[in-house]
């Protein structure tokens, strides 16, 4: 993001609360072989080291993260309590520039929103940064009394935790200064990276982390986003200003792998795929994921009004044409370096029409589809500029698009049925379309005003409040309300694919499409026609999507660009040539060489998704009940929406159900299909729990987790009372 130069602060004036000096060692097979503790309660730092056990089990990256929290929190550990931590790490693949999408960081916490536990990927450059520097992982636990910065300078080989000077703790400001205050010479830039969250985070349980990268090209910050959880309200809660990590000499090898030349073949073959298909294909590197919103419509998957319909004849206003013609091009946008996909588009030169920074010009970094879909098409609103204006607050103000997006959609919702008007809202007339609302609930939110406080505590806790306060019918909410394990959905229409409800509801942190995205096979293509099918999909692909977080990588190379002959492979949903470059790239960093094929690396994550599962029955969460989903995710709740697609569920009566429609009231097919559909959801879940190896309360068997050698005395001490 671009803002006013700033008044430059020197580092040397700032007050240190603690240092701690470290011997920086090169990384060796992708791993320092320790990871840094950082107590603000006390401002303890140390080293801790990292097992071989660790690192064969857990891997890195998310596995790492959860392994770390786990022996930092207690059972009853609430997300607000100093012994929350936030844990940061990459991956043993991450920092790699030869083979694209390799700058990933993993973020673990115990969530606000949810309160078990929840992990964000996000890009950037502070996981690799940090790894360089000389750390697998960095831990974050205590709070501090007052505003802190903690620095890791590993140029020194140091690490600072300093009194945060006053000034604004937005990020498209915050991130400049950060640059300004640790880059003795404009050369220094690119190797600083910094964490913030922002001034929206604290007053709100949806906070994002901003992750920054300095883009020598367009001589500014940019930043991406660890979005979903609320791992930004953790932030600010602690009492971090910010996180920067400092690290100059980035090499080819940094990494030192254990067979670069492995690494390097696979790689160049990876980025001359991207460079040639791409462009007949996803069309990735000139509109990123703003490509989706088109085919999202047509399709019928495109949430328009909170869910209730899947497309609208004015998505052309916001699809990837337009956006395309918005953003800058010609300049590589990767978010680490060597990233041909470059997905990761920004606008350039807008200019801010309300709130605190209102005439400031600045890089907006996205809209990316989610952000598009949920911020536009989900709250009826059909206008690039209002996109561009809340995507641009919620990150420098520290808040998730995803869940803005979702909860304001549901508030409009509740406000045209008659749940809340104008009293209630502070003057707010939130109907869907309604541009200056929504923006203007956003303002309210990110300063803990008036409705914007109660928006910003998320569905699940706005349910209970319209209950408790307004009279309202908690089925009504409950059924239009998206959200799951307290989390808001991601922007997908999943009404006609049974596989993706169970993708959003059995998703160990909540209802996010990263771990499984199963709607073209499931309900395009029809290719998983029984329950069996569907299971083994919900267990393959959120295991194999697991194995992304644990090492640093980015998905998209995966499956956004595929070779040409791909549709001729033998399982052509998992694009078996790319699997192969995975198990080649792994290898060749580590030196592995037991990890020979697809299947061995989706039994690594196996073994952290269990684990995971185990996390969440620790807390309080993680059996069956809180694999439910909301009934607009499975189906139509309104009398208006079966209308809208009346002919589609007459016919699904007839065919699947049995019932004859002809001369009933829709409230009586409402019913009728709610209960059949409902009942499939059952079924799938009992074929999911099955196959996963788990009891039918959704709980990892002790066989399970033996074979995945997690049987850990104090894993199985956590599930033995749900086990009989």
């Amino acid at each position: 993001m671009k803002a006013e130069s700033p008044t430059r602060i020197k580092r040397e004036d700032l007050n240190v609360l603690a240092e701690f000096n470290y011997e920086r060692t090169e990384v060796e097979r992708g791993y320092t072989n320790r990871t840094l503790y950082v107590n603000l309660s006390d401002n303890a730092i140390e080293s801790r080291p990292v097992t071989e056990e660790m690192k064969d089990i857990f891997v890195g990256g998310k596995g790492f993260g959860l392994w770390r929290l786990w022996h930092g929190v207690a059972g009853g550990t609430k997300w607000n309590d100093a012994d929350n931590e936030i844990v940061i790490s990459s991956g043993p693949l991450g920092g790699t520039t030869t083979y694209p999408g390799s700058g990933k960081s993993l973020v673990v916490s115990i969530s606000p929103t949810t309160h078990s536990i929840i992990d964000s990927n996000v890009g950037g450059y502070f996981g690799p940064l940090l790894k360089f520097a000389g750390w697998d992982a960095i831990e974050l636990q205590g709070k501090a009394e007052e505003d802190v910065i903690v620095y890791i300078d590993g140029a020194q080989a140091k690490v600072f935790i300093y009194e945060a000077p006053e000034g604004t703790a937005d990020t498209h400001e915050l991130a400049v200064r950060m640059v300004e205050m640790f880059a003795d010479r404009e050369d220094e830039k690119t190797g600083i990276s910094s964490v913030s969250a922002g001034s929206g985070a604290e007053h709100a349980l949806i906070g994002c982390l901003n992750f920054s990268l300095y883009d020598a090209r367009r001589k500014g910050v940019r930043v991406k986003q660890a979005g979903r959880g609320g791992i930004g309200t953790v932030f600010r809660d602690k009492k971090i200003k910010a996180l920067v990590v400092k690290y100059l000499g980035l090499k080819g090898d940094s990494n030192h792998p254990a067979d670069k030349s492995r690494i390097d073949k696979v790689g160049i073959k990876m980025h001359q795929e991207i460079r040639d298909n791409d462009p007949q294909q996803c069309r990735m590197r000139s509109r990123g994921t703003s490509y989706l919103v088109q085919i999202m419509s047509d399709y019928d998957l495109l949430p328009t009004n909170n869910f209730k319909y899947g497309g609208h004849p004015d998505a052309s206003r916001i699809n990837g044409d337009v956006w395309v013609k918005r953003f800058a091009q010609g300049i590589p946008d990767g978010c680490w370096y060597g990233c041909t996909l470059g997905c990761s588009h920004t606008v350039e030169g807008y200019t801010v029409r309300t709130g605190p920074y209102k005439g400031q010009v600045v890089r907006v970094d996205g809209p990316d589809y989610e952000t598009i879909a949920g911020v536009g098409s989900n709250c009826g609103i059909f206008d690039p500029d209002v996109v561009l204006e809340i995507n641009f607050y919620c990150d420098t103000y520290g808040l998730d698009t995803i869940s803005f997006g979702t909860l304001t959609a549901f508030v409009m919702e509740c406000y045209e049925a008659g749940v809340l008007d104008k009293e209630k809202t502070g003057g707010l007339e939130l109907k869907f379309g309604n541009a200056d609302a929504a923006i203007e609930l956003l303002h309210h939110m990110a300063r803990g005003e008036g409705f914007g406080r109660i928006a910003g505590q998320g569905i699940r806790r706005m349910k209970q409040i319209f209950v408790e306060e307004y009279g309202a019918d908690l089925q009504f909410l409950q059924d239009i309300g998206m959200e799951a394990k307290g989390m808001e959905y991601s922007e997908y229409v999943s009404k006609e694919s049974l596989a993706q409800q169970g993708g959003y509801g059995l998703a160990n942190k909540g209802p996010q499409h990263d771990e499984a995205w199963l709607i073209f096979m499931d309900m395009v293509n029809n290719e998983l026609p029984t329950f069996e099918d569907k299971a083994e999909a919900l267990h393959y692909f959120p295991m194999w999507r697991t194995w992304f977080g644990l090492c640093g990588l980015c998905k998209l190379p995966w499956n956004d660009v595929t070779p040409t002959d791909n549709a001729l492979a033998d399982e052509p949903n998992k694009v078996p040539e790319h699997v192969q470059n995975y198990v080649e790239y792994f290898a060749g960093v580590t030196g592995r060489e037991e990890i020979k094929s697809g299947d061995d690396l989706v039994r690594m994550s196996e073994a952290v998704y269990n684990f995971q599962r185990v996390f969440n029955l620790r807390v309080g969460f993680g059996t069956r009940e809180h694999d439910a989903i909301p009934y607009r995710s499975a189906g139509p709740v309104t009398v208006d929406e079966y209308e809208s697609r009346a002919e589609r569920y007459d016919k699904q009566l007839k065919e699947l159900v049995g019932f004859e429609p002809e001369g009933k009231s829709i409230e009586e097919k409402v019913a009728v299909l709610r209960a059949y559909r409902e009942e499939q959801y059952t079924r799938l879940i009992d074929a999911v729990y099955e196959r996963r190896g788990w009891t039918p309360n959704g709980v990892p068997t002790l066989e399970t987790l033996q074979r995945l050698r997690i049987d850990f005395p104090e894993v199985v001490a956590a599930v033995q009372p749900y086990l009989g």
